[in-house]
C-alpha cells in the first residue's frame, strides 16, 4: 500500500504562488477539474502544512489546508460570470497560527459553548478547558482548528479531500479516544459538501461544524449588512450575558430574529430593545429548524443583491448558529491587505444546540462506543440574475 506522500505525489505539485494567485477570474478561463497540492508553510514546531486546491469543471475553487481543516478560500461566480473569493481568511499559515477568529475552521470536539467548561456524563463529572468568558468554546484552547490533520486527496470531476485525526482521551478535558474523519467534496453543481464521521472508545460528547465566514460581495468589498438571509427556523435558543443558553426555546415571530422570510441582515441587527441583540452585539445565536429530522434539508439561503450570488445551505443537523462577525474589529487583514472590520463576514455553523451536555431537554450530543457520529452540510452557490 502506498504511503500518503506517494499518493499525493500522483496528483503533482503546483507552486504556492499559483495557489494564492488572483481570486477573480472569468468562467471558461479555468483548467480542468481536479485537485492540486502545494506547501503552505511550516508550523512553529517544525511540521510542514499543505494546501489543497479543489476545482470543478465550472471553474469554482476551494482551497483547504490540513492545518485545522481550514477552508482558506472559496470562489463563486457572480451574475457576470466572474469568480471571486467569497470567504474570509489569511494567505499564510503563520497568520492562522498567530491567531484567527476561527476563519474557515473545522471546529471540534464541540462547536459552540459549554457552560463553565463542565458537564456530567453517566454520573461522572468532566472539566474542560475554558477559553471564552469562563466557558468552553469551539473545542478549547487547542481544538480541532489548531491540529495537523492527515490528508488524503481524491482526484476527478468532483475532487475531494479526506482529513483524519484521532483526539486522544483527555484532550482538552474530553473523555475517550475520538477518531474523526471529515471529507470536503467540491461538486459539479458548485456546491461544497462537508461530511463528518466519528467513533469513540468511551462515552463522550461531539458537535462538529465548520466556521467559515462568508461575504458574497466577492473579495469583501463591503460588509454583510446588505446581504438578504432566510433561515427556515421558527425558534431561537436564547442566551444569558455569557452567551450560554437559558434552556428555554423562544419563538422568533415578532422579534429581530425572524428570518423565516428573506430579510436584509442590517435591517434589525442593532435593535437594542431586544436583550438578545444586546447580549450578542448583533446576531450570534442558535436557530432551531422546524424540520428536526436527520435528513439532508435546505435550511438557509443568503443572497447578495449587487453580485447576484446566492448561497443555499443544506444540512442533516437540527440547528444553525448565525453569527454576523460582531467581534471583528479591523485589526486583522486578509489577502491584498483587505481589512476585516466589524461585520465583514457572516457564519452559518450547522450544529446541535450549544451547551447540550448540560441541557437534558436539548437533543443529545452523546456518542457511545459502537455508535458512529455522522453529519453532512452542503453550501451550494448559484446566481440570481
Amino acid at each position: 500500500m502506498k504511503s500518503i506522500h506517494q499518493l499525493l505525489g500522483l496528483f503533482g505539485l503546483v507552486s504556492l504562488a499559483m495557489i494564492t494567485s488572483c481570486s477573480s477570474e472569468k468562467s471558461g478561463d479555468n483548467p480542468k477539474a481536479g485537485i492540486e497540492k502545494s506547501a503552505f508553510g511550516t508550523l512553529a514546531d517544525g511540521r510542514p502544512a499543505d494546501l489543497y486546491t479543489l476545482r470543478n469543471e465550472a471553474g469554482m475553487t476551494a482551497r483547504i489546508t490540513n492545518y485545522g481543516g481550514i477552508l482558506v478560500s472559496m470562489t463563486a461566480p457572480d451574475k457576470a460570470g466572474t469568480f471571486e473569493n467569497v470567504t474570509l481568511g489569511f494567505d499564510s499559515l503563520a497568520a492562522y497560527e498567530k491567531g484567527s477568529p476561527f476563519f474557515g475552521a473545522l471546529v471540534g470536539r464541540y462547536g459552540n459553548r459549554i457552560a463553565k467548561g463542565k458537564f456530567t456524563l453517566d454520573g461522572k463529572p468532566y472539566t474542560l478547558v475554558t477559553n471564552n468568558m469562563g466557558n468552553h468554546l469551539h473545542g478549547g484552547t487547542v481544538g480541532f482548528d489548531k491540529v495537523l490533520w492527515t490528508a488524503t486527496p481524491t482526484d476527478g470531476n468532483e475532487p475531494a479531500l479526506k482529513l483524519t485525526y484521532t483526539s486522544k482521551d483527555g484532550e482538552e478535558g474530553y473523555p475517550g479516544n475520538l477518531a474523526v474523519t471529515m471529507i470536503y467534496t467540491l461538486q459539479k453543481d458548485n456546491a461544497l459538501r462537508i461530511d463528518y464521521e466519528a467513533t469513540t472508545d468511551k462515552p463522550t460528547v461531539v458537535n462538529l461544524t465548520n466556521h467559515t465566514y462568508f461575504n458574497l460581495t466577492g473579495g469583501v468589498k463591503r460588509d454583510i449588512l446588505d446581504h438578504v438571509v432566510t433561515i427556515n427556523a421558527d425558534r431561537l435558543v436564547p442566551v444569558d450575558q455569557t452567551l450560554i443558553p437559558t434552556g428555554v426555546l423562544q419563538p422568533v415571530a415578532g422579534t429581530p430574529f425572524d428570518f423565516t422570510k428573506p430579510t436584509v441582515v442590517g435591517s434589525r441587527i442593532n435593535d437594542s430593545s431586544d436583550v438578545q441583540i444586546k447580549y450578542g452585539l448583533g446576531y450570534d445565536h442558535c436557530w432551531v429548524f422546524g424540520d428536526s429530522s436527520s435528513s439532508l434539508k435546505s435550511v438557509a439561503t443568503v443572497m447578495e443583491p449587487t453580485s447576484g450570488r446566492v448561497m443555499n445551505v443544506k444540512t442533516t443537523e437540527p440547528a444553525v448558529q448565525f453569527y454576523t462577525g460582531n467581534f471583528l474589529d479591523g485589526t486583522l487583514t486578509g489577502p491584498g491587505g483587505v481589512v476585516y472590520a466589524k461585520r465583514s463576514g457572516l457564519c452559518l455553523e450547522t450544529e446541535h444546540y450549544p451547551d447540550s451536555p448540560n441541557q437534558p431537554a436539548f437533543p443529545s450530543t452523546v456518542l457511545r462506543p459502537g455508535q458512529t457520529y455522522k453529519t453532512t452540510t452542503v453550501y451550494q452557490f448559484s446566481v440570481n440574475k
